[in-house]
């Protein structure tokens, strides 16, 4: 009865959470609305406040799945109210520092951890939590008004126009190679300049967008990693914005400007969105649809850690710039034996509970298929504390 009881309360919850953050973004052009989606760091009172017997657990890392985890440790303090649960949206690289060197309780991040740093961590496992597009966001000052009644069209890339804007060979909006994918929009781009944003800090979403650009064509040589050295910065029309937030924001208050961003932080501002033609030449959106057709195409990528890279998928339905978001967890070495049952309650409530899997799809997340979500569980099920199985 009580379970049933909080199950209730919590997706009542849940549901005006979901309403208050949505009014919140209602006005894209301000750029304190994007920022509203970071975490607050905890702050000493804050830890000094907790009622006795409450577990504080603190984490942080990518902002590629700031939002969902923004609600979902909210929602958390419902169905466990001993657990207090701080996620700090700092960006991949640093998430990857602060578990490595015991900062954090488990960490976020949608960059996959190398050789170096699985030997640094000792006892690091990732685990794959969701799936997510990232998306190409722009901010045009159109040559002309559209037709009363008119919406714009969403402006169409292909994979070699995307590099070739990033590789600074495509520098105005009436790029001839941008007006022939949209007819439509002849006569409106403007003979602007690009100004192409991007991650300044080390970041997953850089990551998953550049090992894409990769895979796109040989002509992008900047390589696909955390943080790489922009062509778009080399030629001048290159800035950068931290956290997926610092580029919703550059982008929205930037005109004639295009940027890369998580999914829901492009629905939660409101912002323009291209379409892009994918490997299999077919003109997609990013949507829960075409991130899920791209799962599919990876489905056996997943490696022995359960890594994978999803990017540029062969499916005719399938998003090119996909990628998972992880959790990173020590698997042997937590002492701290309550808190350790606590995270791994926290992380299986996420992987299980239909309410919590319906405000990832809400936001624009994919979850993890059942024979991935499987994996997980199981490698979750190995989490020892001081030599004992975490039940």
């Amino acid at each position: 009865m009580r379970k049933s009881l909080m199950v209730s309360l919590f997706a009542l919850l849940v549901a005006a959470f979901a309403l208050s953050a949505c009014g919140q973004a209602a006005t894209p052009t301000a750029t304190a609305e994007v920022a509203t989606t970071e975490a607050a760091a905890p702050t000493v009172e804050a830890t000094a406040t907790l009622a006795p017997g409450s577990v504080q657990i603190n984490a942080g890392g990518a902002t590629f799945p700031l939002p969902v985890y923004t609600q979902w440790t909210y929602a958390y303090q419902y169905v466990d109210p001993s657990v207090v649960i701080n996620y700090q949206g700092l960006g991949s690289g640093a998430g990857k520092s602060g578990i490595i060197d015991n900062t954090l309780d488990f960490a976020g991040s949608d960059s996959l951890l190398n050789d170096d740093q699985y030997t640094q961590g000792k006892d690091l496992q990732m685990y794959p939590m969701l799936a997510g597009a990232v998306v190409p966001v722009y901010n045009i000052s159109w040559a002309k008004d559209f037709p009363a009644d008119t919406k714009a069209p969403a402006l169409v890339l292909d994979r070699q126009t995307l590099v070739d804007i990033y590789n600074a060979k495509i520098t105005k909006w009436n790029d001839p190679a941008i007006v022939a994918l949209n007819p439509g929009l002849d006569g409106y781009l403007p003979d602007a300049a690009i100004t192409a944003v991007h991650r300044s800090d080390g970041s997953g979403t850089t990551e998953i967008f550049t090992k894409a650009l990769t895979s796109f064509s040989t002509d992008w040589t900047a390589g696909g990693a955390s943080s790489v050295e922009w062509p778009v910065d080399k030629a001048g029309n290159g800035i950068g914005g931290k956290g997926n937030q610092g580029v919703a924001a550059a982008v929205i208050n930037t005109k004639n400007s295009i940027g890369y961003v998580e999914l829901s932080y492009a629905i939660s501002n409101s912002m323009s969105m291209a379409s892009l033609i994918n490997k299999a030449g077919k003109t997609v959106v990013a949507n829960a649809a075409s991130v899920e057709s791209d799962m599919a195409d990876f489905a056996n990528a997943f490696d022995a850690k359960l890594n994978a890279t999803i990017v540029d998928g062969e499916g005719e339905g399938s998003w090119p710039i996909t990628g998972y978001t992880y959790l990173i967890l020590h698997t042997t070495s937590m002492t701290d034996c309550v808190k350790a049952q606590k995270i791994v309650e926290y992380v299986n409530w996420t992987l299980t509970d239909s309410g919590a899997a319906k405000v990832a799809a809400d936001l624009g997340y994919s979850v993890l298929p059942a024979a991935v979500r499987d994996q997980v569980l199981a490698k979750l099920g190995e989490v020892t504390c001081n030599g004992q199985p975490v039940k």
